[in-house]
C-alpha cells in the first residue's frame, strides 16, 4: 500500500490517466475511425497526452481548489 501522504499524487496519476485515455480515444476515432493502425496511433496519442496531463493536473489542482472554494457556499446543512 502507498502511504496516505501520497494520495493527491496517486489521485492525479489515476485521474489524468483515465481522462486522457477516454479523450484521446474519442479524438483518434473521430480522425481515423476504426481503421488499420488505430490502436497503435491511439496508444501513442494517449501516452503523449498523459505525460503532459499528469504534471499539469498536479500543478493546476491547488488553483482549481481555490476557485471552487470561492464559487461554492460553505454551510453545514446536509
Amino acid at each position: 500500500m502507498i502511504p496516505a501522504r501520497f494520495a493527491p499524487i496517486v489521485f492525479g496519476f489515476i485521474l489524468s490517466g483515465l481522462m486522457t485515455f477516454v479523450v484521446t480515444f474519442i479524438a483518434t476515432v473521430r480522425v481515423l475511425a476504426l481503421s488499420d493502425g488505430f490502436v497503435g496511433q491511439w496508444l501513442q496519442s494517449w501516452i503523449a497526452s498523459w505525460v503532459i496531463a499528469f504534471p499539469l493536473v498536479l500543478v493546476m489542482a491547488p488553483l482549481t481548489r481555490r476557485i471552487v472554494a470561492r464559487l461554492v457556499r460553505q454551510d453545514n446543512a446536509i
